[in-house]
């Protein structure tokens, strides 16, 4: 195989893994059934609902949630600056430390799908903050982070 044709096949591979992490960062955000305000309202998330970049149309990216389902958002509802996570359980106990021998927290318990900005992975802990700037950790194994 010739040189220029390794390259190709290397970068059509890499750009076809083109998904990454974006965030909402609007108080509500509608997910949308196509990549236009006129499309049906696919469903309605809060601030700090991470989401998983699929592909970009225009001023649009069409994206997948938790649940494998996808979706498309407006480009100025989402950020790429910093990481999401949203309760992938029924619920999650928030604790003052990354372990359970910390004391649960005013936001204790969280439910599920409830969205939350990642500030630090600690081992097996999650220090996150609400979008009422109330902080805690979380077990990483109760979230979905992107």
């Amino acid at each position: 195989m010739k040189r220029t044709t390794i390259i190709a096949i290397c970068f059509f591979i890499l750009s076809a893994s083109d998904a990454y992490s974006l965030c909402v960062t609007a108080d509500t955000a509608n997910l949308r059934s196509g990549p236009s305000a006129k499309d049906e309202i696919s469903w309605q998330v809060f601030m700090y609902m991470p989401l998983k970049k699929i592909s970009k149309k225009g001023t649009w990216f069409k994206v997948e949630d938790l649940e494998g389902d996808t979706h498309w958002i407006a480009e100025n509802l989402v950020t790429e600056d910093f990481k999401c996570a949203v309760v992938k359980v029924d619920e999650a106990n928030v604790r003052s430390g990354p372990g359970e021998e910390y004391k649960k927290t005013i936001l204790s318990p969280l439910y599920q799908y409830e969205s939350l900005k990642v500030l630090e992975i600690k081992d097996q802990w999650v220090n996150v903050m609400y979008e009422s700037g109330d902080t805690g950790w979380i077990l990483n194994d109760l979230l979905w982070i992107q």
